[in-house]
This record gives structure tokens, sequence and C-alpha cells, in this order.
């Protein structure tokens, strides 16, 4: 089982910026990796990482069937998944469970679906699944 923290007193901005709402989470965190590396000098030039493309999936769920009841599939066919209606969701980044979140349709365009985080999972090797 995947362990989750407090994402929002973890990317707590500066109080200078406590009634902002109009950032992300995402460019939040990129604020405090900014934020550190100068702080630290770590990292040279943390812009070149947080350009690095990575490959974002939403698993609505899966499913096991042997080979010959896959081959029976047609047009029209249901799968049942593993999820059901009103579960969350898991959104995997490059392999690896990094939230939960909901399917919601996207505001502006009724044909398309996105996700609105509900979790996010803690560190590395803590409940990776």
């Amino acid at each position: 089982m995947a362990q989750s923290f407090d994402y929002d007193s973890a990317t707590r901005a500066p109080a200078a910026d406590e009634g902002r709402t109009d950032t992300t989470p995402l460019e939040r965190l990129a604020e405090i990796a900014a934020r550190t590396a100068e702080e630290t000098g770590k990292f040279a030039n943390v812009d070149a990482i947080l350009r690095i493309p990575v490959t974002m999936q939403v698993v609505l769920g899966s499913a096991t069937i042997p080979v010959a009841n896959l081959m029976k599939l047609g047009r029209g066919a249901v799968v049942p998944l593993d999820h059901r209606v009103g579960e969350p969701v898991d959104v995997v980044v490059n392999g690896r469970i990094v939230a939960r979140g909901e399917v919601v349709v996207v505001e502006e365009d009724n044909s398309r679906f996105g996700v609105s985080l509900t979790e996010i999972v803690g560190p590395l090797g803590q409940g990776d699944s």
C-alpha cells in the first residue's frame, strides 16, 4: 500500500506568497526545487532537469485474460477492469505510481477527460506497488 504525505505543508511557499492561489502544485514544486538549488548550490542548472520529458499514464484499471479470450474480442466487446466506478485511478510516471486521483471532465472541452489529484504517493521505496 502506498504511503501518502501532506503535500500542501511540504510545498508551502514563504510567507510573502501566503495568499497566492494562481500557481499549480507542479509550479510550486518547481519553485521549491529552484529555490533549494539556489540555496544549496548543489545543482548548477535546475532548469535543465525540469525540462526532462517523462511519460505519464493514468491507469483506469487492468485485467488478466487468456490469449484465447483476447483473440475472440471484437468491436463492442467489454473487458471488465479491476477498478470500480468511483475508485481512484493511479497516476504513473516512468513506470512508478506517483499519485492517485479522480477522473473528471475537462471544463473547456466536454469531450476530454482529466485527472484531479487526490493523493500524492510518498517517497521512493515507501509502499510502491
